[in-house]
């Protein structure tokens, strides 16, 4: 017995010190980045760049150019890029990659999602040391091309990059959530649209256009179908009203303060109103620009992203030809409770650099992040859609000024809905908000809006929507979203350097040491049990 416990005893040691190397040596984690004194121009460096659109060509057209452009700058960088049409297929692949770290050099990509990329060891850099290199930084004396300064970035936009004490990120483009109104209709009702709208005047006109003659048809359209309003992202909806009154969503520490009363009856009148059919939401009807176009909607929020696709003349629609209704369109910041103190949410791409093992690599990658802001990108880039460059110096440029002054309804390249959706944000931009960034927070993004589809698809089901009800569905919710396990925020986990989750290495001599410490106790034990029995 005492052999063999021998043996045991020594294979685990043996297999404890192979693992202890192992921890020591063969993690994931990342040295952290340093600035390197110099850039060597005759080394060849390949950079890999995770672009997102939304099945524009002319945007991806526009990505190719920057490259193309940058490379001629830079002929040893070569870019690679990689087109997704969703941000989550980028988040989900980001994360599955860290772990090998094979993530891509430059991302495009959402704050939200970055804290999430931040639980591993400095996966994504911080970039306020090279915000503030004299070479290298924003309009160093060693770029090759006309970047902006630091100050030349909109205050507002470049803040919504910090997590906790630190930026990782630069903004990209920025939009807005827009109304777009078929003023025609709202007339035709008797009403007259106000300057600043409201959630209340919304309801109101909802239900009224409700109203149908005697063959079923509704009496606004004459049609058989009609939806007054339709929000395309209902976790905007929620996280916005909430804003508005001031209620509880979550704060910079990552407390979930989303399932509170203000929530409940917010639920309680958007359920009333998908009762009667006068509400629906983009996942559960479908897209509310089509529906606006096709005169079965009134209302229809979406993103100043996607103005190309309201309005009559819209460019983009998903409806034949002959099912596009004449109309006049309005475009308006969305409705509020406090006329005085407007809210609306600020949101739209940023870029990220992720740490590599090569200082010299990651300096490339940024060279690249930075030249995605110079004048030609940003005009062109938010000429495609209703975005606003993130710079004054784009904003204030000759050319980004004419394209505003040139909005016209049959001009394709100048549409006029997608310029006075610019507009609205341009106007704007200190009523916008963004909410705090940490852990998790994508995840309760996701449940903001989970809790209007529930209610809505409840509604429509017939089921009883009550107290009994609420207080089940913030509990799914709460669950499904695992934000009832929520404990720490990110702006904690950074200020702790969380590292995140232990790598496999560490987990298995964990293990090993106190399986080697329940041997030497059964050892030590048996010693004990032989020598008694001596006595």
């Amino acid at each position: 017995m005492m052999k063999y416990l021998k043996k045991i005893l020594s294979i685990l040691i043996a297999t404890a010190l192979m693992f202890s190397l192992c921890g020591c040596h063969g993690t994931k984690g990342l040295k952290e980045f340093e600035i390197p004194e110099n850039f060597d121009t005759s080394r060849q460096f390949e950079i890999s760049f995770w672009a997102k659109n939304d099945t524009n060509i002319t945007q991806v057209e526009i990505y190719k150019k920057a490259i193309s452009d940058f490379e001629a700058l830079y002929p040893n960088i070569k870019v690679n890029m990689r087109i997704y049409t969703d941000y989550g297929k980028i988040y989900n692949d980001v994360i599955t990659n860290i772990s090998t770290n094979t993530t891509p050099n430059v991302c495009i990509t959402y704050p939200d999602h970055i804290a999430t990329y931040l639980t591993g060891s400095n996966t994504v850099i911080a970039l306020d040391d090279l915000f503030a290199d004299e070479k290298y930084g924003l309009n160093g004396s060693e770029i090759k091309y006309d970047a902006p300064s630091f100050d030349e970035i909109v205050p507002k936009f470049i803040n919504e990059c910090k997590i906790g004490e630190h930026y990782y990120a630069i903004p990209y483009m920025r939009s807005t959530e827009a109304l777009y109104i078929n003023k025609t209709y709202i007339e035709k009702m008797g009403y007259e649209i106000p300057d600043t709208m409201t959630w209340d005047f919304i309801w109101e006109v909802s239900e009224k256009a409700m109203e149908t003659d005697a063959n079923g048809n509704y009496k606004i359209n004459g049609q058989k179908v009609m939806i007054p309003f339709i929000y395309k992202s209902t976790d905007n909806m929620m996280i916005s009203m909430l804003k508005q009154l001031d209620a509880g969503y979550s704060d910079n520490d990552g407390n979930i303060l989303i399932f509170n009363d203000t929530t409940k009856d917010l639920l309680f009148e958007i359920s009333k109103h998908a009762k009667t059919g006068s509400f629906s939401t983009f996942k559960i009807s479908s897209y509310p620009g089509n529906f606006l176009n096709a005169g079965q909607c009134i209302f229809a929020i979406d993103s100043t992203a996607g103005a190309t696709w309201m309005g009559s003349n819209a460019k983009n629609h998903d409806i034949a030809e002959d099912k596009v209704v004449e109309f006049e369109t309005e475009v308006l910041p969305i409705p509020q409770f406090n006329t005085d103190e407007p809210y609306m949410i600020s949101q739209g791409p940023s870029i990220c650099v992720f740490n590599k093992a090569d200082p010299e690599e990651v300096l490339a990658s940024w060279l690249f992040a930075q030249f995605m802001l110079t004048n030609d990108v940003q005009c062109a880039y938010s000429e495609t859609e209703g975005y606003v460059p993130v710079t004054k110096k784009a904003q204030e440029s000759p050319e980004y000024l004419d394209y505003l002054s040139k909005a016209s309804p049959d001009d394709p390249d100048h549409y006029d809905i997608k310029i006075k959706a610019a507009k609205l944000l341009l106007d704007n931009t200190d009523h916008t908000f963004v909410t705090p960034v940490f852990n998790g927070s994508a995840s309760l993004r996701d449940a903001a809006g989970q809790l209007i589809e529930s209610v809505t698809k409840s509604e429509r089901r017939k089921e009883t929507v009550d107290d009994a009800y609420m207080k089940k569905l913030f509990k799914d919710t709460a669950s499904l979203y695992h934000l009832d396990q929520h404990r720490t925020s990110a702006t904690e986990s950074l200020n702790k350097k969380d590292l995140g989750k232990l790598p496999g290495p560490s987990v298995a001599l964990m293990v090993t040491l106190i399986v080697v410490w329940l041997v030497l106790g059964a050892y030590y034990l048996y010693n004990f049990m032989i020598g008694k029995k001596k006595k």
